[in-house]
């Protein structure tokens, strides 16, 4: 259910599309300096909350927080550009790691990579993502046609994976937890009312745990349900984007 891989691959991202595995984790995807310099240098600057999961805390803005409303999606796009920018100043002198993440998929993948266009604009990449001790990130599914049900580009994917690049743990827990189950949109949204996601432990023991390591890099099946355990102190810090998938010969594509 997980490739461990050192080096990310067009054979482990199939594997992953055809759900013939979970996950993939790359180890060291960026040296763990850089992890804790990226970490002081993006961190530094401060952080807001998710609108629609005020528990998590994040840099940039999430399509999913639009929900729809016409003056947020709004709002998305007119910061894509802006907030993609931020996290590029956040880290220089380094090199965003998901730059370098857009770069490797665009070598790895045959048809190449491309930031994702909805509505005919350019998507924003690059979430930051921050997860302080104790806190619960509760089980939920992300699926892209839920987003923008009203849109054809996000019905045509085949497959949607999420991948994020750890630059902080906690010493103990803060572990990725998923699950080999799919709820549909409306059994998703039963459980969880008016909350962003579900109590995990509604779900059952996880089919995979994966405790990342600072630098490490996760991909997985985004439809899946997942949840991340709470951590016992310091902040958990990752980026992260959605990769679509829409066939073997067509590019695969990133957004936020």
């Amino acid at each position: 259910m997980l490739i461990e891989l050192d080096r990310l691959d067009v054979d482990a991202v199939k594997k992953l599309t055809r759900e013939d595995a979970l996950a993939i984790r790359v180890r060291g995807f960026i040296p763990v300096d850089v992890a804790e310099k990226l970490a002081d240098q993006i961190l530094g600057y401060g952080f807001e909350k998710y609108l629609n999961a005020p528990s998590i805390g994040r840099i940039g803005m999430a399509f999913y927080e639009a929900e729809g409303q016409a003056p947020l999606v709004a709002n998305y796009f007119e910061s894509a550009f802006e907030n993609i920018d931020e996290l590029r100043r956040r880290c220089a002198p380094y090199i965003s790691p998901i730059d370098l993440l857009r770069c490797v998929l665009d070598e790895v993948w045959p048809a190449g990579a491309l930031l994702e266009t909805l509505y005919g604009r350019k998507m924003y990449v690059g979430l930051s993502r921050v997860v302080t001790p104790g806190v619960t990130f509760l089980a939920h599914h992300d699926i892209f046609a839920k987003d923008a049900p009203d849109s054809f580009q996000a019905h045509s994917l085949l497959a949607q994976m999420a991948a994020n690049v750890y630059l902080t743990m906690p010493s103990s827990g803060g572990a990725l937890q998923i699950w080999d189950s799919e709820l549909t949109p409306d059994e998703f949204d039963e459980m969880r009312g008016d909350s962003y996601g579900i109590d995990p432990a509604l779900l059952g023991e996880p089919t995979l745990e994966i405790c990342p390591s600072p630098g490490d890099l996760i991909i997985f099946n985004s439809k899946r349900m997942h949840a991340v355990s709470p951590g016992s102190d310091d902040l958990r810090l990752s980026l992260s984007c959605f990769v679509g998938y829409r066939g073997p010969a067509t590019p695969l594509s990133f957004w936020s």
